[in-house]
């Protein structure tokens, strides 16, 4: 099935399969390890990568780039603020470009850059989509990451209210009384989310990271509500 749309979807991006006479072709380590050091071709040796992906001479698909960051790589401004339309485009047309199922009969080194190259954009898409990951992956390009498993110094009054949400949640009994938890969280997560990116246009890191670790805690009680309302969905 497609076998056939990928030769198609070959011709109309003006590729042809990989594979020069009298050139070695590489393991997919070795060409990832040629590919990101000398910004050659593993296939044909050419120098650069054309769009980013195939090589501008004989369109072999090449090794993800090392250098490029997920705001890059989607096409996104480095900025808190994404168009997530934009963003699912952009996703849509990575898949349509990249995905294994369109190198069924291209080289082995090809078949395993793909699946890495698939994985790279969901990756990125999922990060950059909701603005938490989003907000935190911004905070570790500029070297600022919020260690696991600490309070970072919250203040014990916000620790207070979390106690509080989490023991309410806990008690709940009713769906009512789980959906009104929930939109208290919502409209606190709408809050914060409004705050950070305030903190992000003033290049306030610090303010950020404090914002973006509030947002983890809310996180946490909104996976918990989703198994609160199990039983009554």
């Amino acid at each position: 099935m497609w076998g056939g749309r990928a030769q198609v979807l070959f011709r109309l991006w003006g590729l042809r399969p990989a594979g020069v006479p009298g050139r070695r072709v590489l393991s997919c380590h070795a060409a990832s390890e040629e590919g990101s050091g000398s910004a050659r071709c593993w296939n044909c040796g050419s120098p650069g990568r054309g769009d980013g992906f195939f090589c501008h001479q004989c369109r072999a698909l090449q090794p993800p780039d090392p250098t490029r960051d997920y705001f890059s790589l989607m096409d996104c401004n480095r900025s808190f603020r994404v168009n997530t339309t934009k963003l699912q485009h952009r996703f849509q047309q990575l898949q349509r470009l990249v995905h294994p199922d369109f190198f069924n009969q291209r080289s082995q080194t090809e078949k395993d850059f793909s699946e890495k190259h698939s994985t790279l954009v969901n990756e990125a898409y999922k990060t950059l989509l909701a603005p938490l990951s989003r907000g935190l992956y911004l905070l570790k390009l500029h070297g600022i990451e919020i260690p696991k498993g600490t309070d970072y110094e919250m203040d014990s009054q916000f620790l207070m209210e979390i106690m509080e949400i989490n023991e309410k949640l806990a008690e709940a009994q009713s769906e009512a009384a789980v959906k009104e938890i929930e939109s208290t969280i919502q409209a606190k997560q709408k809050e914060c989310t409004d705050n950070v990116s305030r903190a992000f246009e003033q290049d306030d890191f610090e303010e950020a990271k404090e914002i973006l670790t509030k947002m983890k805690y809310f996180s946490n009680i909104e996976e918990k509500i989703k198994l609160k309302k199990i039983p009554y969905s």
